[in-house]
């Protein structure tokens, strides 16, 4: 007999799959959807493909579910092109299947910080392309919820870094193969800001909890972040002694060196206009999600070895 899964993920990059890891570590039942009907999962769990930007399809695969998690992320240069289609066809699964939407955000939309913490309170104010874009779909999500269509909770990372962090990651394959061999890693931005980056497992367990708990829906969520803001040079620092490297090796990726990689690269293009968040320091307040929902960070020391770890067992 076949179990109709409670939990349906759309996506299986970093996040889609800590949710994932998450949800299974609740013991609840989970269905991914990606467009290649394929994820490294165990055999036992059911992955659809198709294309996320077809209501048809997205209503059909999430029948049944009490909660769906949007954890697409196209890639950036195809951000405008792409990504309102498919937060439009997610959306429309949980409206006509009266699941709880939670959506997978970033903080583009806030703009500068300005020399302020962000929180969830702060204006939509983005200069760029793609945080305007995120500040128009988070509000498409939010009058969704508040015209009573569908209940939607709304988590928000920084950059992220951890298992799976991959080559998207300013703290992802550029630093930890560097730590545990001991050559130079390589960062975007000033090293010497204060920077927040979450733990991947952290935005996991926080978008998981955004599903079940009751108090979560109609608002928007910083999923956890140690607060003990470091500098990414710091960051590097640590996981070159968690490595047992007698030193961190940084190398700064010059600003004009991006824009020319840009000019062959689509996607260094695209990373251009975000420099902004590595000028100065961008903290990113996750006080709430801890005080109300209970949902804390993992000491940075501890992501940072248990990254190494994963990245030394492949």
């Amino acid at each position: 007999m076949t179990v109709t899964p409670r939990h349906v993920i759309f996506g299986t990059g970093a996040i889609g799959l800590a949710v994932f890891d998450a949800l299974r570590r609740h013991g609840e039942t989970v269905r991914l959807v990606n467009r290649s009907g394929h994820a490294r999962v165990p055999e036992d769990v059911e992955v659809i493909g198709g294309d996320a930007r077809d209501p048809a399809f997205t209503t059909t695969v999430a029948k049944g579910a009490r909660v769906i998690y949007q954890t697409l992320n196209p890639p950036y240069a195809e951000w405008t092109a792409q990504f309102p289609l498919l937060q439009a066809g997610v959306l429309a699964a949980a409206e006509a299947t009266g699941a709880r939407l939670v959506s997978m955000e970033n903080v583009y939309m806030y703009g500068r910080p300005a020399g302020r913490l962000l929180t969830e309170d702060r204006a939509y104010d983005a200069h760029t392309t793609k945080g305007q874009l995120r500040g128009r779909m988070a509000r498409e999500l939010l009058a969704a919820h508040d015209a009573g269509r569908v209940e939607v909770a709304i988590g928000r990372a920084s950059d992220y870094f951890g298992p799976r962090g991959g080559a998207q990651s300013n703290l992802g394959d550029r630093v930890f193969p560097a730590a545990l061999a001991g050559k130079t890693a390589t960062v975007l931005g000033d090293p010497d800001q204060p920077h927040t980056y979450t733990y991947v497992p952290d935005i996991g367990e926080g978008l998981a909890v955004l599903g079940e708990h009751p108090d979560a829906p109609g608002q928007v969520w910083h999923l956890p972040n140690d607060p003990d803001t470091r500098t990414t040079r710091q960051l590097v620092d640590i996981a070159y002694r968690r490595a047992g490297q007698p030193h961190g090796k940084l190398r700064r990726l010059p600003p004009v060196l991006l824009r020319i990689v840009g000019l062959v690269n689509p996607t260094m293009r695209e990373l251009v206009e975000m420099q902004y968040q590595f000028e100065e320091p961008f903290v990113v307040d996750s006080s709430k999600i801890t005080n109300k929902l209970g949902v804390e960070a993992t000491p940075v020391e501890q992501a940072l070895a248990d990254t190494l770890r994963e990245c030394r067992h492949g």
